[in-house]
């Protein structure tokens, strides 16, 4: 036999191990949670009780119903806090470019999450709404605009007005003075550039928000960097006072740290730069969250911040993230959201054509929309956030496998279940008796792990911890409906089935709306 090394380096052969352990479980009592204790070969097994884990699982599902598993003790000593959120970010004047998307979802989910443990959340839109660049579109407007195409199509006609006047400045230095002149003016506050770019900023805001609807997403306010830019000077005569600040040529830099590189905080004609303004903003509002190729700049704010003798800097959390690669249309390149989302709905209805399985719904494009979005979420949340992953169009949208569509159908089809042979009512007497099967059990094993789940994704705000739970507990779902069926089974064991497959539904539905996802009842 092979010698086993303690940490003392006694030696032990596996037979004395082997001892140990029967010697172990004889001394072990069983009470109401552990019904039989054995030796095994080098272990001590434990046999729970199954029927108090059936009750115990299906009484606090019915119980908490969208509360279960948040109110587990894991969450009863957590203090409750202020908790504000800056996510997707859009620039205005532009179209809703799909390299917002992640920012959007992964902001939604981490907000959805830290209310759903108690904490007092405050989405915000911290808008790019300010900067040379509206001097460029300022300039370019007055040159290539149309008021009658700004009506009907206003972010379409601001997005070509744009590139004709970047194109028009390569040529003509004349147009970028212009530009900076337009920025100027928008800094002193003068009126006639001021409506303008207002005008920009309230219809970008109304596409967007007719955008974030299509996601069934929401926020409590929308900010941006046109708020902050007067405020920014005020941080940069702090900088100075403090001695911090540095000129060179007119450009106000700042050292990090002794020897640090310096970072710019002005430019040369005392205009504001992005980087002050945001600064600005985390000063009101401590939060953010980008891909992870803006990781140096938040490292620099947050710096900066410090300089400033803002101790709580220390608590303000940059969620970085990767990117999407290869995500097209049918069509080719695909550069704004609104395309994805139109194609993602277009596919899913082609294919519930297609499909012989496929039930009537009462609205079939608001249905098509919802497994879109799920599939674009899945797709997004399946991995580690700091990955880039490429996106496939095919592989997004299957029903089998681990993707939002599967997710999706397990939920209409415990839906259609309810229907067929009726909902479980909360006062309903259950025998737990019937469900002894290691199908019935290993179902609810999983739902009792639902609070650690959550648990983990809050703290280190990765969704793909709740997402692989629901993917085992889909498969659970599906192997258990297979084997275990309600329809034609004696009434007692039927009602029992009934009440599974209902908890199932019940926390697969409240994971997906973590999420970020609506549930379909039917597909």
């Amino acid at each position: 036999m092979s010698p086993v090394l303690d940490a003392n380096s006694t030696t032990y052969t596996t037979s004395d191990i082997n001892l140990q352990a029967e010697d172990l479980a004889n001394k072990l009592k069983c009470d109401a949670v552990v019904s039989q204790i054995s030796p095994g070969k080098g272990t001590v097994d434990f046999t729970i009780n199954r029927d108090l884990l059936a009750k115990t699982v299906l009484q606090q599902v019915f119980e908490d119903g969208s509360e279960y598993g948040i109110k587990s003790e894991l969450f009863s000593g957590l203090p409750k806090r202020k908790v504000l959120i800056d996510f997707s970010s859009p620039n205005i004047a532009k179209k809703f470019h799909v390299g917002h998307l992640r920012s959007t979802l992964i902001g939604n989910f981490i907000a959805n999450i830290n209310e759903a443990i108690g904490h007092q959340v405050t989405r915000i839109n911290y808008l790019g709404d300010w900067g040379m660049q509206f001097g460029l579109l300022g300039a370019g407007f007055q040159w290539f605009g149309s008021e009658e195409k700004l009506k009907s199509n206003p972010l379409q006609h601001l997005f070509e007005v744009y590139v004709q006047v970047n194109k028009a400045s390569e040529e003509d230095e004349n147009i970028k003075t212009l530009a900076q002149d337009f920025f100027r003016k928008l800094e002193a506050q003068e009126e006639e550039a001021v409506s303008l770019w207002q005008h920009f900023r309230d219809v970008s805001i109304e596409e967007y928000a007719r955008v974030y609807k299509r996601l069934g997403i929401y926020f409590d306010e929308y900010s941006g960097e046109s708020f902050y830019h007067e405020k920014s000077q005020e941080v940069i005569k702090r900088l100075d006072a403090k001695g911090l600040l540095t000129k060179t040529e007119g450009v106000g830099k700042v050292h990090l740290s002794k020897n640090g590189d310096l970072v710019a905080v002005m430019r040369s004609d005392g205009t504001s730069l992005y980087l002050t303004r945001q600064a600005c903003f985390v000063i009101f509002f401590p939060s953010s969250k980008t891909d992870k190729s803006q990781s140096s700049h938040f490292q620099q704010m947050f710096q900066i911040l410090k300089l400033l003798g803002f101790t709580w800097a220390e608590r303000c959390q940059h969620v970085p993230f990767g990117r999407i690669q290869g995500m097209r249309t049918r069509q080719g390149e695909v550069i704004f959201l609104e395309d994805v989302l139109n194609e993602t709905c277009s596919l899913v209805l082609e294919r519930r054509a297609s499909t012989k399985t496929t039930k009537e719904c009462d609205n079939p494009p608001e249905t098509a929309e919802r497994i879109g979005l799920a599939a674009l979420i899945i797709q997004d949340f399946k991995g580690l956030l700091l990955s880039d992953y490429r996106f496939n169009w095919d592989h997004v949208l299957q029903s089998k496998g681990d993707t939002g569509v599967f997710l999706q159908y397990t939920h209409a089809r415990l839906h259609s279940l309810e229907e067929i042979c009726g909902t479980v009512n909360q006062g309903t007497p259950v025998n737990t008796a019937c469900l002894q099967d290691p199908l019935a059990i290993s179902l609810l094993q999983h739902l009792l792990r639902y609070d650690e789940i959550i648990y983990q994704s809050s703290q280190d705000h990765q969704p793909k911890h709740i997402v692989n739970y629901l993917f085992k507990l889909s498969h659970l779902v599906s192997a258990a409906h297979r084997n275990l069926p309600v329809k034609g089974s004696p009434l007692e064991l039927a009602q029992a089935r009934l009440c599974l497959f209902h908890a199932a539904r019940s926390v697969l539905a409240n994971g997906m709306k973590l999420l970020g996802i609506t549930p379909v009842d039917k597909m």
